[in-house]
């Protein structure tokens, strides 16, 4: 007899059946919204129009820009050994990103809804040997499916936060019943195994985070040339991967930090590129003259105050422009901190909100390496972008000792690559 965790699955899966129309409706309304592809939109629904190649097939899932970054080194390896890859993201965004970078062995599909329906047409479909979640996404209908169909599931680059983990600790039966369908996590860090392992996953390691490894996406030699000369010998004070209600805090700190270093180029670099204009809109509105990248690829002029990079797959390009770079989803709360290891690869000298819950463990070894420095406030952010911009041998040391972390902690993409192909098993067994 099914045990209640099973049952309860089973249930839920059932009714996502009786969900369909809900489901066709939630992307009509993101259609609506310019958040799905107006072409690809039905791959939601598991449709696609792209054949199964031949082989055996690695189907990685990374929901949005930055787990779609990071996830590339592993692709890179596993084409190299013969494997077909098939990426899944949910981001328009991320579909660009990972369609710039697509060949013959990589090919990029919108993840299907977590209903039941959308699901067994996609793995119908494409018949993954493999599959490799990034991060956090647990979708409790595509991990039954895939653990009916004896589809093994790897969790790459595994975080379980402290919250999360007390989330799904309220309910345990399901929690259960979801992580025991986990062959394998591999896990970011020691505590996140330790999470992941209390929740009932069979097979855990702390094999390191694979950001630590991802080469970080630029734009062409000579735009990034361009861009170069365009700024000059202005000190670049760049905002990066910003959100909604972190923008204005970025002005007022750049309206102060101005006072003491009026030549500073500040650049806003969205995590999503549409809000570009509504961003250069809110600087005109401050009294700064504005240029946006995304209008016939403008560059900065030497009377430009604030450069809006609303565009896609360029972002290591502006962070080795920086002289000071602050790392975004950090200044409001409820996002959990976006990706340091981005400027300390690059050699930007990174200051950070308080908020960071989605990287705490990486935070940490900055933060005891003095390869970063916290900022509560517009007015901190000011005077922590004017000590760098003012003092080139501490920008120099933070960097050095940002780049030694990263140095120290590289390596979970080999470590995870291994882990994949051996679930894979030698290329002459696959049909």
């Amino acid at each position: 007899m099914a045990d209640l965790g099973t049952l309860l699955i089973a249930t839920y899966v059932g009714l996502t059946r009786l969900a369909t129309p809900a489901g066709w409706a939630i992307v009509g309304w993101r259609r609506l919204l310019d958040k799905e592809d107006p072409r690809r939109w039905r791959e939601r629904l598991g449709d696609s129009a792209l054949p199964r190649p031949t082989g055996r097939l690695a189907w990685v899932h990374a929901v949005s820009v930055g787990e779609t970054v990071a996830a590339l080194p592993l692709i890179a390896r596993l084409t190299a050994a013969g494997v077909k890859v098939l990426v899944t993201s949910v981001t328009t965004t991320s579909a660009t990103l990972a369609g710039a970078q697509g060949s013959e062995a990589f090919r990029h599909q919108f993840a299907p809804l977590d209903i039941a329906p959308a699901v067994e047409r996609f793995l119908d479909h494409w018949r993954p040997d493999v599959a490799v979640f990034v991060e956090s996404e647990l979708w409790p209908v595509t991990i039954d499916g895939l653990h009916r169909r004896g589809i093994p599931l790897i969790v790459s680059n595994g975080r379980m936060s402290p919250r999360s983990a007390r989330r799904w600790q309220m309910f345990p039966t399901v929690a259960r019943a979801v992580f025991s369908r986990l062959p394998l996590v591999l896990a970011q860090s020691e505590g996140d195994a330790d999470r992941f392992k209390a929740l009932g996953a069979p097979s855990v390691r702390s094999v390191g985070n694979i950001k630590f490894d991802a080469e970080v996406p630029e734009a062409p030699a000579e735009v990034a040339a361009a861009l170069g000369v365009a700024i000059g010998e202005r000190p670049v004070f760049l905002a990066a991967s910003t959100h909604p209600g972190e923008d204005e805090v970025v002005l007022e700190a750049f309206a102060r930090l101005k006072v003491q270093h009026p030549e500073t180029l500040l650049i806003i670099l969205p995590r999503h590129p549409d809000r570009g204009g509504a961003i250069a809109a809110q600087a005109a509105g401050a009294g700064f003259e504005v240029v946006r990248r995304s209008l016939d690829a403008a560059l900065p002029t030497p009377t430009t105050a604030v450069y809006v990079a609303d565009t896609v797959g360029e972002s290591g390009s502006f962070y080795r422009a920086a002289t000071v770079a602050l790392i975004g989803g950090s200044l409001v709360d409820g996002i959990g901190g976006h990706n340091p290891i981005e400027p300390a690869r690059l050699g930007a000298a990174a200051v950070s909100g308080p908020y960071f819950a989605n990287w705490l463990d990486v935070y940490a070894a900055f933060l005891d390496a003095d390869g970063l420095v916290l900022a509560r406030t517009a007015e901190e952010l000011a005077e922590a972008a004017a000590r760098l911009i003012a003092d080139p041998a501490r920008r120099a040391c933070q960097s050095a000792a940002a780049a030694t972390v990263v140095e120290r902690l590289a390596g979970a993409v080999g470590r995870t690559a291994r882990a994949v192909l051996d679930r894979l098993g030698p290329a002459e067994r696959q049909p």
